[in-house]
C-alpha cells in the first residue's frame, strides 16, 4: 500500500498492478491489516475518526469517536492480530488527554490508553510482533523529535533513537519480523536529507543504513537523495521505502 498525492494505491511487491483504491478524495496514510482484508485511511474531511477499506470491494467502515473529549486519529499501527488500531489522541480542551491510545477495529469501541505526554505529542509507529510493545515518535512543544519503545501499559518506555540526530516526526518506527530490529527515519543535521536507521529493539547499536542510492546526503549534494517511510518484508531479509529526488520533486518506492 502506497500514498502518491494523498491518495491510496495498491500494488504488486515487483511493481505490477498498481491500481487506485479510493477515488472520493485524499486517503492519506494508509496502513494495511495483518489480514490484508482492510486497509486504515484518513479521508472524508473527518481524520479524526477512524475508516477501513476494503481493497476488493471498495467499502468504507467509518466509525464514530470513541471519546468527545479526546481527538483519535487512528492509521497504520495495526496489532499483529488485527484486534486493534493504536491512534494519536489529542485532548480537545485539556493536554493532559493528549498520548497515545488504542480502539477496537470491531466497533471503533474500547478506547483504551498507552502513552500521557500533555507537553507535546506521540505518534504511534508499529507493535512489536508478539503485540506486548509499540514504537512511537514523541514530538515535545520545546525539543527535538525522539523514537521511544513502550509497554501497553505505558509504564516501561524507552528512548532508543541516539540523540543529536534530527528525527523524522512524520514516522513513528518499523518493528521488524524478527522481533529484535526497530527501523526509522533521521537525519544527520537540518543540512541533511533524511535517511533510514536501523536499531536494535532494546535500543542497541543504532547506526545509519548504507543505501547505495545515497540516501541522507547533504542537501547541498546533486547526487544525494532523501529516504523515509521504510517498512519490513514480511521475511525481515529486505526494506521497501520512498525515495525523493534530491529536490524533492519526485517519490518513488525503492527495496
Amino acid at each position: 500500500v502506497l500514498a502518491g498525492e494523498g491518495v491510496t494505491y495498491i500494488v504488486n511487491a515487483d511493481g505490477s498492478d498498481e491500481r487506485q483504491l479510493f477515488s472520493d478524495g485524499d486517503s492519506p496514510g494508509p496502513g494495511l491489516s495483518p489480514d490484508g482484508s482492510e486497509i486504515a485511511i484518513f479521508c472524508c474531511s473527518n481524520g479524526m475518526v477512524v475508516h477501513l477499506l476494503d481493497p476488493d470491494t471498495g467499502d468504507l467502515r467509518e466509525f464514530p469517536p470513541p471519546d468527545p473529549t479526546v481527538d483519535t486519529p487512528c492509521g497504520m499501527a495495526w496489532s499483529p492480530d488485527g484486534t486493534r488500531l493504536a491512534c494519536e489522541g489529542f485532548g480537545v480542551d485539556d493536554t493532559n488527554r493528549n498520548g497515545i491510545y488504542s480502539i477496537r477495529t470491531s466497533d471503533g469501541g474500547g478506547l483504551s490508553r498507552i502513552t500521557s505526554f500533555s507537553g507535546g505529542y506521540d505518534s504511534p509507529g508499529d507493535y512489536s510482533p508478539a503485540g506486548d510493545r509499540l514504537v512511537f515518535v514523541r514530538f515535545p512543544d520545546d525539543g527535538r523529535a525522539g523514537i521511544f519503545v513502550a509497554d501497553l501499559s505505558g509504564n516501561e518506555i524507552d528512548r532508543i533513537s541516539p540523540p543529536g540526530v534530527v528525527v523524522d516526526d512524520l514516522f513513528g518506527g518499523s518493528w521488524s519480523p524478527t522481533d529484535d530490529r526497530i527501523l526509522f527515519v533521521a537525519s544527520d543535521t537540518e543540512e541533511h536529507h533524511k535517511a533510514i536507521w536501523v536499531v536494535n529493539a532494546d535500543g542497541s547499536a543504532p547506526h545509519r543504513l548504507q543505501i547505495a542510492s545515497g540516501c541522507g546526503g547533504p542537501l547541498s549534494d546533486p547526487d544525494s537523495f532523501g529516504c523515509y517511510s521504510p517498512s519490513w518484508s514480511p521475511d525481515g531479509e529486505w526494506i521497501v521505502f520512498v525515495r525523493s529526488a534530491p529536490d524533492g520533486s519526485e517519490e518513488n518506492l525503492w527495496i
